[in-house]
């Protein structure tokens, strides 16, 4: 006997409903719990991705798949501070310098860096007159004659539309390593006549806007600074080896003056403190001031007499503009000394235009590109004694190596011609510029048998580098237009 229990229609409904119940709670939970594993999961492994860098590659569009992409070795670049100087010259200067890394030389924008002379009234002028922006440019404060060698993009751009090409500027380098590598333990160079020897080679440096800050050589123009700095410090402001009795002292005198004064208007530029430097400088330039003779030239000794030996004097008519740029003199200090100057030079230039040695032009006229370049440095660029000094070095100037090229006239004509501008300097370069070129030697130097008052290879090789730098060493702000 069997017996057989059968629900009741309802209740088989309400089963079935709880069946479906549990069936989608069981879903429910096993969703939920397969979601709890995979977020506990994530906070397992998030660490890991958070301190994951990806690593940035480069490739080359259109390169072929099977070649390897590579990382790009990523390196930054410090420039170290100059070394320290010798210990016999600590106790008078140390650089104090204002970072640890050199100052990267400032892009300063020149829409036209071509020769359009003729805009200005002085050459050498213009403080702080160029568009600078925010004013952050580390050169700002120079004068504009001297702010646009520091710019490399613009230093080239005038190298060529100026008549330079890169074999100038390769030259130019060249005879700075030279200099470098013969740079004296002391800072200075050569055996005799220090002052002078290092003056050409710090012009030579600061014409390629190489200062104590500058990568390659900020060691070397350190260590210049510092001789010429302690050499006045030992000789209340007389920069000159020789014997205060001799002929040479006062060149040796004014061209470490024209050097130095340059120098400290590139440091002060920079916030760069040098002990004495500003005091030495000042020293000097008082001493050329006061040097002047009756007849507004200079001679040997700075004696008061009423003449004038132009060769002499024309090394300080040039270090007296660089102490103007200092600005640690008043304008008025510059007045009377510059405009017996000028009327000296007047005086004594005969009428054909040349400028000689002294109250005979026709005698030595090979220093009428001096007589020119002065001037051009003192507001007189549009006067008759240009224009006539012009016309003599035009049509009475050669440069052929083993004839005419004296590097010492050659070196003021170089500077007048490119002032001026115009065929007169395009004449001039074309003459000099391959010429001086070709005769460079392997190791960076210049030497020739013409130059009777450069014989030294270090001078010549100084003359013949600031005449390749004359593309850029100053802006020509006077003269006759080129176009």
């Amino acid at each position: 006997m069997s017996i057989h229990v059968q629900l009741a229609p309802s209740a088989l409904a309400r089963l079935h409903a709880q069946q479906r119940n549990s069936t989608i709670t069981s879903i429910i939970i096993a969703i939920l719990v397969v979601l709890l594993i995979g977020i506990t999961l994530l906070f397992i492994l998030l660490p890991p991705l958070n301190n994951y860098t990806p690593e940035i590659v480069t490739y080359q569009a259109g390169a072929d798949d099977e070649r390897k992409i590579r990382k790009p070795d990523m390196t930054r670049t410090i420039q170290r501070k100059p070394t320290a100087p010798s210990t016999s010259m600590v106790k008078v200067i140390a650089a104090n310098l204002a970072s640890a890394t050199a100052i990267p030389i400032p892009k300063i924008d020149v829409p036209d860096p071509s020769t359009s002379f003729g805009d200005g009234d002085d050459f050498g002028e213009g403080w702080n007159t160029a568009d600078v922006g925010d004013g952050s440019h580390q050169f700002v404060k120079l004068p504009t004659t001297m702010r646009e060698r520091c710019s490399l993009e613009d230093r080239l751009a005038r190298l060529d539309a100026n008549g330079g090409n890169q074999q100038c500027e390769a030259a130019v380098m060249n005879a700075l390593r030279w200099l470098k590598q013969t740079q004296n333990d002391d800072g200075s160079w050569t055996r005799k006549n220090k002052g002078a020897m290092t003056g050409f080679a710090l012009l030579a440096f600061l014409g390629h806007c190489e200062t104590p800050e500058s990568e390659e050589f900020g060691d070397a123009v350190t260590r210049a600074i510092v001789y010429l700095v302690n050499l006045g410090m030992k000789n209340d402001g007389k920069l000159a080896t020789s014997p205060v009795n001799s002929n040479q002292w006062v060149y040796e005198h004014g061209i470490a003056t024209y050097a130095l004064a340059e120098a400290y208007t590139f440091c002060s530029n920079l916030g760069l403190s040098l002990p004495n430097l500003a005091e030495v400088t000042q020293r000097a330039g008082d001493i050329i001031i006061k040097g002047q003779g009756e007849s507004g030239g200079w001679v040997y000794g700075y004696k008061p007499t009423n003449s004038g030996d132009n060769s002499v004097g024309f090394w300080q008519i040039q270090a007296l503009k660089a102490c103007k740029h200092t600005q640690l003199w008043e304008d008025k200090d510059f007045k009377t000394v510059s405009r017996k100057a000028l009327e000296w030079l007047d005086r004594v230039q005969g009428a054909n235009g040349a400028i000689g040695y002294r109250n005979n032009p026709s005698a030595k006229p090979g220093l009428t590109g001096g007589g020119i370049l002065a001037f051009q440095m003192w507001g007189q660029a549009r006067s008759k004694n240009v224009r006539n000094g012009i016309r003599y070095i035009h049509k009475n100037t050669a440069f052929d190596w083993d004839e005419s090229a004296n590097l010492y006239y050659h070196y003021y004509n170089a500077q007048a011609m490119i002032n001026r501008g115009g065929e007169a300097w395009k004449d001039y370069n074309e003459m000099f510029r391959d010429v001086l070129l070709e005769n460079q030697k392997n190791d960076g130097t210049w030497q020739n048998t013409v130059s009777k008052h450069s014989k030294g290879v270090h001078m010549q090789t100084c003359l013949a580098t600031l005449m390749l730098e004359v593309y850029y060493r100053f802006l020509p702000a006077t003269g006759a237009k080129t176009r």
